[in-house]
């Protein structure tokens, strides 16, 4: 099952994006183009399978972070209930 994503604004300077992950959804591997802040909305974890390996990352609603272009996973709710966060790329 895959994640969904709701394009909300883009522009030339930044692309936003509301992911939304049912349980087990994962985004399939994929590598970042842009750096980008993550907006949890939801107060989970998410399993992240990267190049290195696979680590489970717990994250608090509220509780932004920011990566840098080139980040290359697959994101996986891990958790029995919808996960949601909001995803601002920088162009």
């Amino acid at each position: 099952m895959h994640a969904t994503a709701h394009r909300q604004v883009e522009t030339d300077r930044v692309i936003v994006t509301e992911w939304r992950f049912p349980p087990g959804a994962e985004t399939g591997h994929h590598v970042h183009a842009h750096d980008y802040v993550v907006v949890p909305l939801t107060t989970g974890t998410l399993r992240l399978e990267e190049p290195g390996g696979v680590r489970d990352v717990a994250l608090r609603a509220g509780a932004s972070y920011a990566r840098p272009k080139g980040v290359a996973h697959n994101v996986i709710n891990v958790n029995d209930y919808e996960y949601r966060f909001v995803e601002i790329e920088l162009k």
